[in-house]
């Protein structure tokens, strides 16, 4: 039963972070009782009165004002555009957390510095200078400051979800041609040379370094080799995954490297959205845990298709059998399809609990785009209709 999508690209994934912003004062006061402030026939009790209806007024006001305080709106920088901040040495989460509100990127102060705390992250904030992205969640702002800074003068920047190829092409480009993308991916074409330095390693025999090569920022000394830039990566990842709880995913028979195969099928099938990749992932988990109806052990993502043949796949290409084509074949593929985030790597360690098995998603008419996700085939084709 092929799970079918629409409209979806696979090759840039867009941010599909959800936005929204909400006028309510004028509707807030709409309901305010004004009989206090009616005329009377002595002017004193006029007076008193209106007093009276100023004091209750300004009490309301008090009040609203409070609780909006204690609510977390939303962050007002605008989907894709970015922003800078320099987190000084010593600043607590409480002062990062006014620099985040002000620029935009968290809608609360306390609101992050709740979240700081729920993630016993006070300790690890870094200082450096970051980059932020509108539309990430929370959770992205926190792991990016423990993680440690993404804004290196000259540095090489690896976005989430780039493959060996995008990372061999971007250090090309940022080394001017002084490290070729033939000799990157030829010095990352075989795990073993590195199994020996790096324990992660140690199941992937010969394959490639797909998925290992942590996104990031880096920075890229005069002399830097493609060996040097790729321990550099290998570094990353190793202080990436040493944050992870592998239980859950070893309670399913998945190995690290397993782990990872989902964690980049995730990391292309699902948004920026901690929520939503949990979901994701989810799916992936029931369909692996199927042997029949309606999956049959098959994973049925469009992505891995798309990596194997390089571009959105045609209707014939998810119909034609191939090493990656998990429409066809049961269980993950042959390797990652991609370098995942840290975000989905979390998802495939701590997935939702859920029953489904399908999902699709469309942009919505304001181009944000939507999840959609059910239990059954045939609810799943009903939201087509």
């Amino acid at each position: 039963m092929p799970l079918r999508k629409r409209q979806i690209t696979y090759s840039q994934r867009p941010n599909h972070a959800a936005r929204s912003a909400h006028a309510r004062g004028d509707k807030m006061f709409r309901t305010y009782d004004t009989s206090y402030i009616r005329p009377k026939r002595s002017k004193v009790p006029a007076v008193i009165a209106l007093v009276v209806a100023l004091v209750v007024i300004a009490v309301a006001i008090f009040g609203i004002a409070t609780a909006l305080r204690g609510c977390s709106p939303e962050p007002t920088l605008a989907e894709g555009q970015t922003v800078q901040i320099q987190v000084a040495e010593g600043s607590g989460a409480s002062a990062i957390g006014g620099q985040l509100q002000e620029a935009g990127v968290v809608g609360s102060t306390q609101g992050f510095v709740d979240r700081v705390g729920e993630m016993n992250a006070a300790s690890q904030l870094k200082p450096g200078t970051y980059e932020f992205t509108g539309g990430m969640s929370l959770d992205e702002v926190v792991n990016l400051l423990v993680s440690g800074p993404n804004v290196v003068p000259d540095g090489l920047t690896i976005p989430e979800g780039y493959t060996l190829a995008q990372i061999a092409s971007a250090v090309e480009q940022k080394t001017e041609g002084r490290i070729s993308a033939a000799d990157f991916s030829a010095a990352a074409s075989d795990a073993s040379v590195y199994a020996g330095d790096y324990d992660f390693l140690s199941e992937v025999g010969t394959a490639s370094l797909e998925g290992f090569l942590f996104p990031k920022t880096y920075e890229v000394a005069d002399d830097a080799t493609a060996d040097s830039l790729i321990r550099q990566m290998l570094d990353q990842y190793k202080a990436e995954i040493s944050t992870l709880d592998l239980s859950y995913p070893q309670s399913e028979g998945l190995s690290s490297y397993d782990m990872l195969k989902l964690a980049s099928i995730v990391e292309k099938e699902s948004s920026a959205d901690a929520d939503i990749r949990a979901q994701v992932a989810s799916v992936f988990y029931n369909r692996l845990a199927t042997d029949g109806e309606p999956t049959y052990g098959m994973l049925q993502s469009d992505a891995t298709t798309a990596y194997e043949v390089g571009h959105n796949p045609t209707a014939e290409d998810v119909a034609t059998d191939g090493p990656y084509n998990t429409y066809t074949n049961t269980g993950l593929p042959p390797t990652p399809i991609c370098s995942p985030s840290i975000g989905s790597l979390q998802a495939v360690c701590s997935p939702a609990e859920t029953n489904y098995f399908f999902f699709y998603f469309t942009p919505d008419d304001s181009g944000q785009m939507q999840y959609y996700f059910t239990e059954t085939y045939e609810e799943h084709m009903q939201t087509f209709s």
